[in-house]
């Protein structure tokens, strides 16, 4: 299929949010719309290909650059430092990704001026990480994509991946124009924050990513208590980030079963709107 894809922005409070944008190139008519939210990484080729999957499909796709927000990213979170960062983070098992022990261990086998690079990045993507600006970039998507004349009218959901799973939940609890939001293996919103909840979600997670995992089935309660609607799968023996194909932790037969389920969520609270 032929896409009207590229780099484009649009306005947050803050100045302008690069973004990556796709669609059908032959659709004539207005489309349902999905924000595709990054992984800590930013949006690198794996976003981009989320994005440009979905527009196979049939949405307008709308990936914003979180950590370039109001501007341009800083030096340490370059998409070319971003990628020396992961290289190395693939270089460890997922235990150890969170284990500053281990994490420096890894980083002293490093030659200069590398290991001060990596270092730097790291840093600087812990600190984006906690940013408070995350959501109304976001909330500022959702604004953009209804005014969008190819989504006019037309319903806007999300989907995000590790941080930007996080967020797709969060979203979905304090944008009330949000149609449909997927969760794959993000955080789960905070019990106050599901309050907010306004729309369906669906959510994937590892079955080894007990870190988040663990976590899912007491939000599940919450939100069947809360009368509001929530379907997860939680794959056996899958790790984290086990959709993201350009990763160690990619695992086809759970990756192909959670986009199957993906489209025909989204068929059904977006498509058919």
């Amino acid at each position: 299929m032929d896409l009207a894809a590229g780099w484009t922005t649009y306005e947050w409070e803050a100045g302008p949010v690069p973004a990556y944008r796709a669609r059908p190139a032959a659709a004539p008519d207005p489309l349902p719309a999905v924000i595709v939210i990054q992984e800590a990484w930013g949006v690198d080729d794996h976003i981009i290909d989320v994005a440009a999957r979905l527009a196979t499909a049939g949405y307008l796709t709308l990936a914003p650059d979180l950590y370039a927000a109001g501007g341009e990213r800083p030096e340490p979170l370059r998409a070319e430092r971003m990628e020396a960062l992961k290289r190395f983070m693939n270089t460890m098992p997922p235990s150890a990704w969170t284990d500053t022990r281990s994490r420096q261990e890894a980083l002293d086998l490093l030659p200069e001026p590398e290991r001060g690079e990596v270092a730097e990045s790291m840093t600087a993507m812990s600190a984006a990480l906690t940013s408070g600006d995350h959501l109304h970039v976001l909330r500022a998507a959702v604004g953009h994509l209804r005014a969008d004349p190819h989504a006019a009218g037309k319903p806007v959901g999300c989907v995000g991946f590790c941080l930007g799973g996080s967020l797709s939940g969060r979203l979905a609890c304090s944008e009330p124009n949000l149609g449909a939001a997927a969760i794959f293996y993000g955080m789960p919103p905070s019990e106050e924050d599901l309050q907010g909840l306004s729309c369906p979600l669906l959510g994937f997670y590892g079955g080894d990513d007990h870190r988040i995992s663990d976590a899912v089935p007491t939000m599940a309660k919450t939100i069947e208590e809360m009368g509001a609607s929530f379907e997860y799968h939680i794959y056996p023996r899958a790790p984290h980030a086990f959709f993201n194909d350009t990763r160690p932790s990619y695992r086809v037969d759970a990756a192909r079963d959670a986009w199957a389920r993906l489209l025909g969520f989204f068929a059904e609270h977006l498509g058919r709107s």
